[in-house]
C-alpha cells in the first residue's frame, strides 16, 4: 500500500542559508559589475598612449637588434670566405709536400721525415724534426706554412662559430621584440575598438586640434621673421656647416608621413628612422637607434638648442626628434600618428645633440 507522507519542509536553518547564499551571490555580481565598468574615453586614451610608448621602447630595441644582426651577418660571411680561401691554400701546401714524398719514393723510398710531414700533426713533427735534424730547410719551411695555416684556420672557424651563435641569439631577440611590438599595438587597437564611433571621432578631433596648435606655434617664428624682413627659414641659425639646416629642411618634407615601427623612410618612419634619414640627406650617417644617436655629436642643454639639433626624451632615451625652433620638435611621434611638430614640453626632455 502506497505511503502518502507529506513532503518534508525545508528547515528554517536551511531556508536562511539558501537566502543568505542567494543574497551574497547577488551582492558579488553587483560588486563585480561595479568593479569592472566600461572604461571612459579618457581612460582608453591613457592606456593606448602608454601602450604606444611601450611599443616605441620595444621598437628601438628591435632596431638595435636588427642593426646587430646585419653587422653579424657581414662578419660571418667574411669569416666563412676567409676559411674557404684558407682551406684552399692549405690543400695546395699539402699537395706540394705530397709531390716531395712521391719524388722521394720513386728515388728509393719515402724519407722518415716526410712520413712525419704528411702526418696530421705538423706542429709535433717540427718539434721532433728540429731535434732529429731529419728535414731539409725547404721541407721545414713548407711544413711551417702548413702549421701556421692550420692554426689560422682553427682560430677563424672558432670565431665564425661564436659569431654564428651570437647571430642565432640576436635573431631570436629580434623575433621576440617583433612579437612584443605587435602585441602592444594589437592591444591598443582593441582598446580603441571598445569605444563608440562617436568617442573615436572625438579622440581623432582632439588629435587634429593638438596638431594644428603645434603647427601654428612652429610657424610663429617664421611669420615674425618675415614681418621684420628677415629670413623665413627657422633653421637660419644652424652651425656654419649647414648640415643641421639641410636635415631639418628634409624632415619638413616628410610632415604627414606615417609612423611605422622599424621604418627608415622615405615614405614612413619611426623616431630614429626619421632623424637618421634627415641627416643622410646632408651626407651625415647617424647610428640606427635613438640611444646610439645620442652619442653621435656634442650634448647640449635646452637653452643651447638650435634648429636641426637632435633632441632626446625620456630617461632611457627611447625617443628622438629634430629641434625646429620656437620650442617645437619635428618628429615621428608614435604608432598611429604622422610626422609632425610638437611642443618640446610635451615629453620629458633629457638633452640635445649638436651633430
Amino acid at each position: 500500500m502506497a505511503s502518502h507522507r507529506r513532503p518534508k519542509q525545508p528547515s528554517r536553518t536551511r531556508v536562511t542559508v539558501l537566502t543568505a547564499t542567494a543574497a551574497a551571490a547577488v551582492a558579488l555580481t553587483s560588486q563585480a559589475a561595479q568593479a569592472d565598468p566600461k572604461p571612459t574615453k579618457k581612460d582608453v586614451k591613457a592606456q593606448v598612449d602608454k601602450l604606444y610608448e611601450e611599443a616605441e621602447v620595444a621598437t628601438e630595441k628591435y632596431n638595435g637588434a636588427k642593426e646587430k644582426q646585419d653587422t653579424l651577418e657581414e662578419q660571418v660571411d667574411g669569416l666563412q670566405d676567409k676559411v674557404a680561401r684558407g682551406q684552399e691554400e692549405l690543400n695546395k701546401l699539402r699537395n706540394g709536400l705530397g709531390s716531395m714524398a712521391t719524388a722521394q719514393y720513386r728515388s728509393g723510398g719515402v724519407d722518415p721525415s716526410l712520413q712525419l710531414i704528411l702526418s696530421s700533426d705538423p706542429d709535433d713533427y717540427l718539434d721532433k724534426a728540429s731535434t732529429l735534424n731529419q728535414v731539409t730547410s725547404k721541407q721545414a719551411g713548407a711544413l711551417k706554412k702548413i702549421a701556421d695555416k692550420q692554426r689560422t684556420l682553427k682560430q677563424q672557424r672558432e670565431e665564425a662559430g661564436l659569431k654564428l651563435k651570437d647571430l642565432a641569439d640576436t635573431r631570436k631577440a629580434l623575433g621576440d621584440k617583433k612579437k612584443e611590438i605587435q602585441g602592444k599595438l594589437s592591444k591598443a587597437q582593441s582598446l580603441l575598438n571598445s569605444l563608440t564611433a562617436q568617442e573615436r571621432e572625438q579622440l581623432a578631433k582632439e588629435e587634429r586640434e593638438e596638431q594644428e596648435r603645434a603647427n601654428r606655434s612652429a610657424n610663429q617664428r617664421e611669420d615674425l621673421d618675415a614681418d621684420k624682413g628677415g629670413e623665413t627659414d627657422p633653421a637660419k641659425d644652424v652651425p656654419t656647416s649647414g648640415r643641421a639646416g639641410i636635415a631639418l629642411a628634409a624632415a619638413k618634407t616628410k610632415i604627414g608621413s606615417p609612423y611605422v615601427w622599424g621604418a627608415t623612410g622615405p615614405n614612413s618612419f619611426d623616431c630614429s628612422g626619421l632623424t637618421g634619414w634627415a641627416y643622410s640627406q646632408a651626407d651625415v650617417s647617424l647610428d640606427r637607434t635613438s640611444q646610439a644617436q645620442a652619442n653621435n655629436g656634442t650634448r647640449i642643454g635646452q637653452s643651447e638648442l638650435q634648429p636641426g639639433d637632435l633632441v632626446l626624451f625620456y630617461s632611457d632615451l627611447h625617443h628622438i626628434g629634430l629641434y625646429a625652433g620656437n620650442g617645437q620638435v619635428l618628429h615621428a611621434p608614435k604608432p598611429g600618428a604622422n610626422v609632425r611638430y610638437e611642443s618640446i614640453n610635451n615629453m620629458p626632455f633629457q638633452f640635445g645633440v649638436r651633430i
